[in-house]
């Protein structure tokens, strides 16, 4: 057991998934605490039964993961705090052995705020959108700008930078990383296991709400941070908005331009696949995803422009479900 080290999870009606995620955690972390945003099933039930405490959050308040890593935060800091704080989300697993190691790294460079490792999908073969995150979470090791959700945080850092902003619905954690970077701190992926994950995506459905939300999170988190994400909105701007138009212009004078505008498509595509088959990745997977990522653009940008459109009408972003 690690005793300088609490650990949050986080979770809404994830069902198994939680069960699996509590029995990953007992016995690691000299506490644990489980954040519920509303859930209707069993989940606070199965937390408290594993001897969590469990932080129930009010309804009437828009749910967000950041709210809700900040509520848990707060219940494991409010009596005999822990030097360290690892958060996981309610459909992961977590490593044995990471929680020691990750608070070992922490302990001996005292520049750091946050650690984070490689998480990896469960059922990688279950579908290819589960494997499209699977290849996602792995990215190199050492030093980083920003991470995902699982991420072991120094308690000092946290609330030197404010803990995260509830008000993020997406890439919550990127917005975190960054104001934590911002106040001096500095952040590393080490080269270890961390959680495994459940994405537990099977239909195209699904994929299509996860990179609206993405889009969102372009959105909200660049209009915070301009320099970030500013790649991924110019390709989606460029891909998701302008070349359409293009062709849809184009097609009035005959089919030469959108033809071209297909062939830009198709370009993109092979690249895409190109750089995929360059991390390591089988041709014909490489191919498959490729399709994915040329795609994606599409509902990148509706949900940048969910974005732009509530905040327009001056209203509170509302959390965007894929699972």
């Amino acid at each position: 057991m690690s005793a300088a080290v609490d650990l949050i999870l986080i979770g809404r009606n994830e069902g198994a998934r939680l069960e699996r995620a509590l029995r990953s955690a007992q016995g690691q972390a000299r506490r644990l605490v489980y954040v519920d945003s509303g859930s209707t099933d069993g989940s606070v039930a199965a937390a408290r039964a594993a001897g969590a405490t469990v932080v129930e959050l009010d309804m009437a308040v828009p749910f967000s993961a950041a709210r809700a890593r900040n509520a848990g935060f707060e219940a494991a800091q409010a009596d005999d705090p822990a030097p360290f704080v690892q958060f996981i989300d309610g459909d992961c697993a977590l490593v044995p052995g990471w929680l020691a190691a990750a608070e070992a790294r922490l302990s001996q460079d005292e520049t750091l705020g946050l650690v984070t490792g490689w998480r990896a999908e469960i059922a990688p073969e279950a579908s290819i959108y589960n494997r499209i995150c699977d290849h996602e979470w792995r990215r190199p090791a050492g030093p980083i700008t920003a991470c995902g959700g699982d991420m072991m945080v120094r308690a000092e850092a946290f609330r030197q930078a404010g803990g995260f902003n509830p008000a993020v619905i997406a890439a919550e954690d990127d917005d975190f990383c960054l104001r934590l970077a911002g106040a001096g701190w500095a952040l590393e992926r080490l080269p270890l296991e961390m959680t495994r994950h459940d994405a537990a995506i099977t239909r195209f459905g699904q994929w299509w709400r996860r990179a609206v939300r993405a889009g969102h999170g372009f959105a909200q988190v660049g209009a915070l941070h301009p320099g970030h994400f500013r790649a991924e909105r110019r390709r989606v701007l460029a891909y998701g908005l302008i070349l359409p138009l293009i062709a849809l212009i184009g097609a009035a004078h005959g089919p030469v331009v959108p033809v071209l505008v297909a062939a830009l498509y198709a370009l993109s595509w092979q690249r895409s696949a190109r750089g995929l088959q360059a991390e390591g990745m089988a041709p014909g997977e490489a191919r498959a995803q490729a399709v994915f990522l040329t795609l994606s653009k599409f509902p990148n940008l509706l949900g940048m422009g969910k974005y732009w459109l509530t905040r327009l009408a001056r209203r509170s972003p509302e959390i965007i479900e894929y699972q």
